[in-house]
């Protein structure tokens, strides 16, 4: 039989060692339900639902996702930018916005910005870019229509045709935008890189209709067109 003061040490160790384990424990499952902080440096913030739906992605260049759709991400074929990318209801990309711009090393400066909204398992409906490549310029606002398919199966259209050669490949993507439609500009207003601004509305084929410019000397002029771009009816300056 042990002494009273073994049998005491040894339940106190004991107790100590439950309590320690719970409490770490605790600390795993319990997270706190808020918090203050004055600085906050991180790479990504993903913002959720409580039932874990992903709604918002705040990331640098390294950690931005892919494509999003219900949940499932896929690659990006393009997308290098840090910004915040938008999910509806149901954890699908809904819209984004990015920014960047650098200096060369040539002396060349760069910058652009984007901010659009996209239609359901679709691209951008509507969107607003501005960009700077060297002393070139251009800024816009565009309205674009979709297709009511998925921008998923145009991923998996993609990744069934990644091992072909160039030119079938144009040739599959022909066949399916030419059998389910792409998308269609239906207005732009925008500062051209010529130093021009434009306004252009199209008909839902896509075919410019009415076109209003202000040429870089400072000509404007405003044209009708019908659908085969010729143009039926204009308003320009009497010399």
């Amino acid at each position: 039989m042990k002494p009273v003061g073994q049998r005491f040490l040894m339940i106190y160790s004991g107790v100590l060692t439950a309590v320690f384990v719970v409490t770490m424990l605790s600390g795993f499952v319990i997270s706190p339900r808020s918090m203050s902080l004055e600085q906050l440096d991180v790479q990504r913030i993903n913002v959720r639902e409580p039932d874990g739906t992903l709604r918002l992605v705040i990331s640098n260049v390294e950690r931005e996702p892919g494509i999003i759709i219900k949940g499932r991400e896929y690659p990006h074929p393009n997308r290098r930018a840090a910004g915040m990318t938008f999910y509806n209801d149901e954890g699908s990309e809904n819209g984004g916005l990015i920014f960047g711009g650098e200096k060369s090393k040539e002396g060349t400066k760069r910058s652009h910005g984007h901010l659009s909204f996209d239609a359901y398992e679709q691209d951008q409906t509507l969107a607003m870019d501005s960009d700077q490549d060297g002393n070139s310029r251009d800024t816009s606002i565009r309205f674009t229509d979709y297709p009511d398919y998925s921008t998923l199966d145009v991923i998996q259209l993609m990744d069934s045709i990644k091992s072909l050669p160039k030119a079938e490949q144009q040739a599959k993507i022909k066949a399916f935008l030419d059998a389910h439609g792409g998308p269609t500009t239906r207005m732009r207003l925008g500062r051209n890189a010529d130093n021009s601004v434009a306004l252009a509305l199209s008909d839902a084929q896509g075919h410019p209709r009415i076109e209003m410019k202000v040429a870089p000397d400072g000509t404007p002029s405003l044209q009708m067109l019908d659908g085969s771009g010729k143009v039926t009816g204009e308003l320009v300056p009497k010399h």
